[in-house]
């Protein structure tokens, strides 16, 4: 059977592949559509697998909302060119409202559901073919779905998706002033990156570990070692106290304090006293692309070159 332009361009209509991938698709299925399509999907298969072991450490961050529930999800491409794809970007988006839909325990889970857009396929399937399209190793490396029961969710994206943060608060008034002063605080957590909400949160273990770094630092310090004993003992608790500062959200200034001293744990007192009834931070979440990957080191030229050579 002659194939023709018309069939081509209907191939990548509904595959997304390129034009030459879409011609040697049609001709080895001798023009039946329904099977380039599964050529198609069987040779992004074949595609992704040999793409899996390049590094995906690019990418962005997406966040879905609705209602008092929200989703955080990462999702790695290979370089920060794909990651501004507006097709990339697309993808990502869908992948958000798919943990929002989720009641997957794990990303084994996650992978194997059926995708919402089409249950004919799972997620996994889907990435499949993204791969195929992109040419590019990706990953759905992370998601998490939280939901406030007494209270609400915000949610901020920076850097064009570098870092997502959700924040749930829990509180009787949900009006501009509150949702305002969750976005700042959610800014603030992409900025400062605090680990914890507050001292509540840290484990005995982690603050007894700090204290042990610390007294050998002061014994290897020729000068701070001959101090006497209480005052080395108050010079640990007050370096674990400044570290607990900068590690607690309550605790760090906050950042658009007019007088630079006052805490996120006093900026959220006056906004309880102006909305009339307390609002208080229950959980956040914040994922930040590619934190604790490996980075590809390559300059473009060698990125091109090696495509040429693939």
């Amino acid at each position: 059977m002659a194939i023709t332009a018309a069939m081509v361009k209907e191939l990548r209509e509904l595959s997304g592949a390129g034009m030459m991938d879409c011609k040697k698709a049609l001709n080895e299925t001798d023009g039946n559509m329904d099977e380039a399509m599964e050529f198609l999907r069987k040779n992004g298969q074949a595609k992704a697998e040999k793409k899996a072991s390049r590094i995906a450490a690019e990418g962005i961050v997406k966040v879905a909302v609705k209602d008092n529930s929200a989703a955080i999800v990462e999702v790695n491409s290979e370089t920060d060119f794909v990651a501004k794809n507006e097709k990339f970007q697309t993808f990502v988006e869908k992948v958000a409202q798919q943990a929002l839909a989720s009641d997957a325990a794990d990303m084994d889970a996650f992978m194997e559901e059926k995708w919402i857009e089409d249950n004919s396929k799972s997620v996994k399937d889907i990435l499949v073919e993204q791969v195929a399209v992109i040419g590019e190793n990706l990953k759905i490396r992370r998601f998490e779905k939280v939901t406030a029961e007494n209270g609400c969710v915000v949610d901020y994206i920076h850097g064009g998706g570098r870092i997502g943060v959700v924040v749930v608060a829990e509180t009787a008034t949900v009006n501009d002033t509150v949702q305002e002063a969750l976005k700042n605080l959610a800014m603030q957590i992409a900025a400062l990156n605090p680990k914890y909400i507050d001292r509540s949160e840290v484990s005995a273990d982690y603050i007894a570990h700090e204290k042990e770094i610390l007294l050998a630092q002061i014994k290897n310090d020729p000068k701070e070692s001959q101090k006497p004993e209480k005052v080395i003992n108050g010079m640990i608790e007050g370096r674990i106290n400044k570290e607990l500062k900068e590690i607690c959200l309550v605790d760090q200034v906050y950042v658009k304090a007019e007088d630079g001293k006052q805490t996120v744990a006093k900026y959220l007192e006056a906004v309880s006293k102006e909305v009339g009834t307390p609002v208080s931070i229950k959980k956040f979440i914040r994922f930040e692309t590619g934190e604790g990957l490996e980075k590809k080191n390559e300059d473009f030229a060698a990125e091109v070159a090696a495509q040429m050579n693939a």
